[in-house]
């Protein structure tokens, strides 16, 4: 179990810095290329739901974990995209995405798939909606906010372009790396000490607490879609019905808790906790619609 989890801790810290590195960087380097009145312009509907259903679909093409996704939903916010929306790229990135569909497809055909991925989608939607309603843009952290300082974009060369995106890729790095850590070392020592089979004892079967208790285990693991829908393969061969293993997927892919130590540096607590509490209710309720549907 040791070895596990230090396999875990190592792969996965490396995985996720890679990553932040990359992305952040490429980002960055986007952003001299699209000002930020651009990017408010194309997301900032006037209609919020057509905001939030454009952010959601941004984030079915963007196959990223929950962590590496953080980059780009604080590119919306410094952009002055409205906070709902971003949430709504931050929830469908992780949990909807063409790996999940190709790995779903394969494993469980076209209607588990279809309709997995509509939920997914209604998920992230209702959810940035709900908290684009709460107003709680007073939440985030100082660095985090739309600062309106726009590049000036037309005369950056390449090497300027360059030398920005290095400068603003090694500053939030810098700020978040400590979280990182923690976040991935908590994962791996749940990821190698929990017992593989705690899903299926505890929340297997048609018990009535079986979904809220698959999202509260999931919850504190890490793993992208790739990673686990293989174990909500096991998980439904074992016995456990398949809305309750949609919603242990969905709570691990979209509510990790390595992703709400990194968005600790950009959000207050109080922010992560509205979060989790509106994204938790939706994967709920999700994977009760499903156990009742299939």
């Amino acid at each position: 179990m040791l070895n596990d989890a230090l396999n875990f801790f190592v792969y996965d810290t490396i995985k996720i810095f890679l990553l932040l590195i990359v992305i952040i960087f490429i980002v960055s380097i986007l952003r001299t290329f699209l000002p930020p009145e651009k990017i408010k312009k194309i997301l900032s509907h006037k209609n919020n739901f057509i905001g939030n259903v454009l952010a959601s679909m941004l984030g079915v093409v963007t196959p990223f974990c929950s962590c590496s996704a953080v980059p780009l939903f604080l590119g919306f916010v410094e952009a002055g995209v409205p906070l709902g929306v971003t949430f709504s790229f931050l929830v469908a990135s992780p949990m909807v995405n063409e790996v999940a569909l190709v790995l779903l497809l394969g494993l469980f055909g076209w209607k588990i798939t279809l309709i997995y991925i509509a939920s997914g989608l209604v998920v992230a939607i209702l959810s940035g909606i709900v908290i684009g309603r709460l107003k709680v843009e007073g939440l985030l952290e100082d660095f985090a906010k739309a600062d309106g300082n726009a590049l000036s974009l037309p005369g950056l060369s390449w090497k300027q372009r360059f030398a920005y995106a290095k400068d603003y890729t090694f500053d939030i790095v810098k700020k978040i790396w400590l979280y990182v850590v923690i976040g991935v070392g908590i994962g791996a020592l749940i990821h190698g000490y929990a017992p593989a089979d705690l899903i299926t004892r505890y929340a297997g079967g048609n018990n009535w607490y079986g979904v809220p208790l698959a999202v509260l285990i999931g919850i504190p693991l890490y793993s992208n879609a790739a990673g686990v829908i293989p174990l909500v393969s096991v998980l439904t061969e074992k016995g456990v019905a398949m809305g309750t293993a949609l919603a242990f997927m969905m709570a691990i892919t979209a509510l990790s808790f390595p992703e709400f130590l990194i968005l600790k540096k950009v959000m207050k607590p109080k922010l992560i906790v509205i979060f989790a509490c509106v994204v938790g209710t939706g994967i709920i309720f999700t994977g009760y619609l499903f156990n009742w549907i299939l």
